[in-house]
């Protein structure tokens, strides 16, 4: 199956997604955004042109959200929301109501990207019902694309096997350090589009020992001679070799500089010395430890 279709222009890049919908390639992430940092964040990302923003509701900061969408004063049709349903809501009826948990906390009607957010291995079946809820919304319109994340190739392969919906994205651990090609092969052989999350490393400041992107010589070297901060180029990276991303931060400045990177390219050397950089080190936590009993939190209502 061919790639999707990808747009770029000096201020915004979007694909179109498997089943037709358009989606901007960069959005704002609020994960451990705290829920009293969010509305403002979300809100300034809108400001400056943003208009993606992915959250979940594991996060505990969806319906700030929603009133950062609210605040900025913007068209609701001209937003692309995504979010993820969490294990612990896992299984036809219980996903069917995490819909209307995390549709009731945004305050909108409908959710553009609703998105699995581990695979939950051990109880497989759970996860097979979480999906066909997230077909059966999309049937009914209440959503308007569905993925997964964190699927690994196998678990990815199963779902395939055993759904009717092509998931639309796979969110995934992906930065210089970590780059799943094997994974990304498999996304682009039945269409799915990879979305990174940590798109610039940030998780290996914390559990990568020591090892920091953002003070990677090459990184630096190849953002000196684009007049552009390392946070950019790796951004710049993942866009040019088709990639969502999906940065997160809550600081104003740090906002817009993430969303500057449609001004310049790096040229395949630099493509390639990035791609170097791999190490084969998760720094996430392995998908297949995800478990009820390890990762069990219940989610509250709207």
């Amino acid at each position: 199956m061919n790639a999707a279709a990808i747009t770029e222009s000096n201020t915004m890049q979007t694909t179109t997604l498997n089943n037709g919908v358009t989606m901007p390639m960069l959005g704002l992430g609020v994960f451990q955004s705290p829920p009293e940092a969010t509305a403002a964040a979300v809100q300034e990302a809108l400001r400056v042109g943003y208009r993606h923003i992915d959250t979940a509701a594991i996060y505990g900061n969806e319906r700030e959200v929603g009133e950062g969408i609210r605040r900025s004063g913007l068209d609701r049709g001209g937003i692309f929301i995504e979010t993820k349903v969490w294990i612990s809501d896992y299984g036809l009826d219980a996903t069917l109501h995490a819909f209307d948990k995390s549709a009731g906390k945004l305050g909108v009607d409908h959710i553009d990207l609703l998105i699995l957010h581990q695979p939950l291995t051990s109880q497989f079946d759970r996860t097979l019902g979480a999906y066909k809820a997230l077909e059966k919304l999309l049937a009914d319109g209440r959503v308007r694309a569905i993925g997964v994340s964190n699927f690994m190739p196998e678990v990815l392969q199963r779902l395939l096997a055993e759904t009717s919906v092509v998931p639309a994205v796979n969110q995934i651990e992906l930065h210089p350090y970590f780059q799943q090609k094997a994974l990304q092969a498999l996304h682009r052989e039945h269409g799915i589009l990879t979305q990174a999350w940590s798109p610039m490393g940030g998780i290996t400041s914390y559990y990568g020992g020591g090892k920091v992107s953002f003070d990677d010589p090459v990184l630096k070297s190849i953002a000196g001679a684009h007049g552009k901060s390392t946070a950019q180029v790796m951004l710049r990276w993942h866009l040019q070799q088709g990639r969502s991303v999906i940065p997160k931060s809550v600081k104003p400045a740090r906002i817009a500089e993430n969303f500057d990177v449609f001004d310049f390219q790096l040229d395949a050397a630099q493509l390639a010395a990035i791609d170097a950089l791999e190490t084969g080190i998760r720094s996430g936590p392995e998908p297949a430890s995800i478990t009820l009993d390890t990762y069990g939190h219940a989610i509250p209502e709207a």
